[in-house]
C-alpha cells in the first residue's frame, strides 16, 4: 500500500501517529539493547575517561548527521519546512534550559529519553520520573509555568522570525554536514575500538540515530501528500511526553506523530528487554536517591520545555539539521551535566575519602 492509499484509508493524523510510532518503536529497540545515554557520556567526560558511553552516544549522533545531511544533499529532505526550523528560536531559553536538563538528567540518572526507555524495562524509578517529567513538561507548555518559560525564552529571540540554520551562517558549504557526520563516526568507531565495545552494540547505537533519520523521512514524506499542514519533525521527548499525557486525559486531543511516538519507544524497549531477558522490576536504592531523582525531572521537565527540545530533540534531531539554538542548548547541555556531576557525585566522593583518610 502506498502512502496516498493508507492516508486515503485511515486519514492523515492517525498516519502521522503510525509513523511516530513506527519512529519510537525502532528508537526503543536501539536505545534499549545500545544503552545509549547522554547522561552517562557527560558523566564520563566529567570523570577524565572517555569510555564506552561516550563512543555510543558519539555513534548515534553521527549517524542521525549522516543519514540525514545525506538525504538533505540528495533532496528528499527541506529542512527548512521542519518545524525546528520554522519557527523562532530562543538562545536564552537553550542557555537556561540547556543547563537545567543538564543538571537534571544526572541527577535523575538519565535524560528524559533513557527514563522512557528504562521505565519500560521495569525500572520504577524511571516511572516515577517520567511521570513527573511528562506533568511539569505540559505545566510548562501551556500551564502555571508557562509564562515563565516565555519570559525567559524572550529575553534572546533568533531574528527574522525563524531558527539559525547553522551551516548557511557559518557560510559553510552543504557539503559540510555529511563531512562532519563521517568525522565523528571514524572518532565513534575508534573510541570503540579502544573501549571493545562488540559489533552488536555498535549496530544498535547506528540504529538509534537511525530512527531520528526516519522520523524525518517519514514526516517529510506525509507533508508531500496531506492535504492539512503537516508538521516535519523527528523524535524528541519533553512535548511529546506532555502531549501523549494529554491524549489520555482530554478526550478532546487528536492523535499527532507525537502520540504514536511514545508508545512506539514504551513496546520497542519492552519487548527488547523480554526477548534479551533484561525486563527486571527495580526500585528507588533510599529516600536520598529519590528526591534526587524528582528533583533531576523537575529541572529536565521545565528545562527541556524551554531549551525546545530535551537531550534527543535538540541533542541529536535538532542538531542533526543544524538548528543553531539545538546545538547550543545541547552544549549547555553537557556543561550543565559535567558541573553538576562534580559537585553533586565526585565531591561527595572526594569528601567521603577525604573523612575515611
Amino acid at each position: 500500500m502506498d502512502l496516498v492509499a493508507l492516508v486515503d484509508r485511515i486519514g492523515e493524523a492517525p498516519t502521522a501517529a503510525l509513523f511516530g510510532l513506527i519512529t519510537g518503536a525502532i528508537f526503543g529497540v536501539a536505545a534499549q539493547r545500545s544503552r545509549f545515554c547522554l547522561r552517562a557520556a557527560t558523566v564520563e567526560f566529567a570523570r577524565g575517561r572517555l569510555g564506552a558511553a561516550v563512543a555510543v552516544w558519539l555513534l548515534t549522533f553521527s549517524t542521525a548527521l549522516v543519514w540525514v545531511q545525506a538525504a538533505r544533499l540528495a533532496g528528499f529532505l527541506n529542512v527548512n519546512d521542519a518545524r525546528m526550523m520554522a519557527v523562532p528560536g530562543s538562545w536564552s531559553g537553550a542557555v537556561i534550559g540547556g543547563l537545567m536538563f543538564g543538571a537534571g538528567m544526572v541527577l535523575a540518572r538519565g535524560c528524559s529519553g533513557r527514563l522512557l526507555v528504562l521505565a519500560s524495562t521495569g525500572n520504577l524509578r524511571s516511572v516515577v520520573s517520567g511521570l513527573i517529567f511528562a506533568v511539569v513538561a505540559q505545566m510548562s507548555l501551556g500551564g502555571i509555568l508557562s509564562p515563565w518559560r516565555d519570559r525567559l525564552a524572550a529575553l534572546w529571540i533568533t531574528p527574522g522570525g525563524r531558527n539559525v540554520d547553522l551551516l548557511a551562517a557559518l557560510g559553510l558549504p552543504e557539503q559540510s554536514g555529511l563531512v562532519l557526520g563521517l568525522a565523528i563516526a571514524v572518532v565513534a568507531l575508534a573510541l570503540a575500538r579502544h573501549n571493545r565495545i562488540g559489533a552488536a552494540r555498535l549496530v544498535f547505537a547506528s540504529g538509534v540515530g537511525f530512527a531520528v533519520a526516519v522520523g524525518w523521512a517519514l514526516t517529510s514524506a506525509l507533508a508531500q501528500v496531506a492535504f492539512e499542514p503537516v508538521q516535519i519533525e523527528s523524535a524528541t521527548f519533553t512535548g511529546p511526553s506532555a502531549h501523549t499525557l494529554m491524549f489520555f486525559l482530554d478526550r478532546a486531543a487528536v492523535l499527532e506523530f507525537d502520540v504514536g511516538l511514545v508508545p512506539g519507544v514504551v513496546l520497542g524497549a519492552f519487548f527488547s528487554s523480554l526477548l534479551a531477558r533484561e525486563f527486571r522490576f527495580e526500585g528507588f536504592d533510599g529516600p536520598a536517591t529519590m528526591r534526587k531523582a524528582m528533583i533531576g525531572a523537575v529541572l529536565m521537565g521545565f528545562g527541556g520545555m524551554l531549551a525546545g527540545g530535551c537531550a534527543i530533540g535538540a541533542g541529536v534531531t535538532g542538531g542533526s539539521i543544524f538548528v543553531a539554538t539545538a546545538w547550543l542548548a545541547l552544549f549547555c547541555m553537557w556543561i550543565g551535566a559535567v558541573v553538576t556531576d562534580f559537585l553533586v557525585d565526585q565531591d561527595r566522593g572526594l569528601l567521603a575519602r577525604g573523612r575515611a583518610g
